[in-house]
């Protein structure tokens, strides 16, 4: 009787049809995702009325900052997974000890970070050449650096709720963040005159309310299918390998890619100076807008697939894979049409002040050649997110390791410096590395689930 009352309308979505739950749990997703994005955008818009040295400090710090998320939403990943596998499976008691194991493993991780990031950022940017705009990028920095623990907080335990099905609760945490950013936003940076900081320290703020938020759900109104109790906490050496198994790879994918972006940054500023790595970072932020929804797409993926191995009802995990993908191709397809007619006006909206206004043309000519890569995307993503929920972390790991490393950077490298393309090769090299990366892992996962069907058959 205790098991029926504590499934939940997110836990029946998980464990039903496949195409429905790939619909149901991620339409709220996109929406959360698409706002937090455009606040992103937003805040690119309001920093560059500071100009392009503003710009080029977030720019800086962008990698890092994808790190943490990385980090932060690779223990979550790996809790998400391992949560939908243990309800497949009808493991309540298992999935309740997922949850303690991740949000302790969490503190953990973020106290390791948080010092040694926050006393070494001169050093750390002074390295990685930000000479120009050095003190601009560590006043930015420190505050996200301190604020490591809130982050990593907020991002597990969405990923939490992710898992159980409950993908509403998660939207509504990450809107109400990323809407009081938009808002605040303006105040801390212009009205308090906070400047760059300012953008740094409303974000960190706006993370820290919706952190409250899903706090209130899990530990106050108590009414998640899992459950959270710190006093009945028993070390588990398997619970614990449950969430690394995936959590360790998905960190270190975000990591790999995160160490392209430092690289790519790198290349761009022999190339470009402080102004390449302003339309990089400023470009990127419309790339991340446009694939929200195959981000969106695999949050539910990850929580399907991982329930219908839970259960091995593998033909459930092949239709739900297969539908995700198609489904994100033609989304991509549309999305890529408009950015490449509409590339010059996006440029525009981000270049308002005539500090910034120079960079325009170049913004332009990176979107139209990096949303080439959009369609393929999905083939990559969506397989990488099946991967995850199957609790086959290194595969997506290698894939992705492939894609962002082994051939974006020596082919960025090659066009953008030995060929001489300069910036147009680095943005050809970042679209070839995608499209050959997502292609290898979509055939690799369609081997692999058509093994898990002939063990069965």
């Amino acid at each position: 009787m205790v098991e029926e009352i504590k499934l939940t309308r997110g836990v029946r979505t998980l464990t039903g049809d496949p195409k429905k739950a790939i619909i149901s749990l991620s339409i709220p997703m996109m929406l959360a995702m698409s706002i937090q994005v455009i606040y992103n955008l937003v805040d690119a818009i309001w920093v560059s009325g500071l100009g392009a040295d503003a710009l080029s400090a977030v720019g800086f710090f962008f990698p890092f900052m994808f790190l943490i998320m990385g980090l932060s939403n690779g223990i979550g990943i790996g809790a998400s997974s391992a949560i939908s596998r243990r309800i497949g499976a009808k493991d309540k008691d298992g999935a309740d000890a997922v949850s303690i194991h991740a949000l302790l493993l969490t503190l953990l991780v973020a106290m390791v970070i948080t010092i040694p990031a926050f006393l070494l950022a001169p050093s750390i940017f002074d390295a990685l050449g930000a000479d120009d705009v050095l003190d601009l990028t560590v006043a930015y920095a420190r505050v996200l650096f301190a604020g490591t623990i809130i982050i990593f907080f907020m991002n597990v335990t969405n990923n939490i709720l992710r898992g159980e099905g409950d993908t509403k609760r998660a939207m509504y945490a990450i809107v109400v963040g990323s809407v009081l950013n938009i808002i605040l936003d303006p105040i801390f940076i212009y009205v308090l005159d906070q400047g760059v900081a300012g953008a740094a320290q409303a974000t960190l703020l706006s993370i820290a309310i919706s952190a409250l938020l899903i706090a209130y759900w899990l530990f106050f109104k108590r009414d998640t299918y899992v459950s959270i109790h710190f006093r009945a906490f028993s070390y588990s050496q398997h619970t614990l390998w449950e969430i690394l198994r995936v959590g360790i790879p998905a960190s270190f994918q975000q990591m790999s890619m995160s160490l392209s972006m430092l690289v790519l940054n790198g290349i761009v500023v022999v190339i470009a100076g402080s102004d390449g790595v302003a339309v990089y970072s400023t470009g990127w932020r419309v790339v991340s807008l446009a694939i929200v929804p195959l981000l969106g797409i695999a949050t539910s993926v990850t929580a399907v697939t991982g329930a219908a191995y839970g259960m091995k009802a593998y033909d459930k995990l092949d239709a739900a894979h297969l539908y995700a993908v198609v489904t994100g191709l033609k989304i991509e397809l549309v999305l890529a049409a408009l950015t490449f007619i509409f590339a010059p006006q996006i440029a525009s909206v981000f270049t308002q002040s005539e500090a910034a206004a120079h960079l325009a043309p170049d913004i332009a000519t990176f979107l139209r050649i990096i949303c080439i890569f959009y369609p393929t995307t999905s083939f990559g993503m969506q397989s990488s997110a099946m991967f995850q929920g199957t609790g086959n972390g290194i595969k997506a790991l290698v894939a992705t390791v492939f894609r962002s490393i082994i051939t974006t950077l020596p082919v960025a490298y090659i066009l953008g410096i030995v060929v001489g393309w300069r910036l147009l090769g680095v943005w050809s090299g970042i679209v070839i590395g995608n499209v050959i990366g997502s292609i290898a892992i979509y055939a690799w996962s369609r081997h692999y689930i058509h093994s898990l069907a002939s063990i069965t058959g």
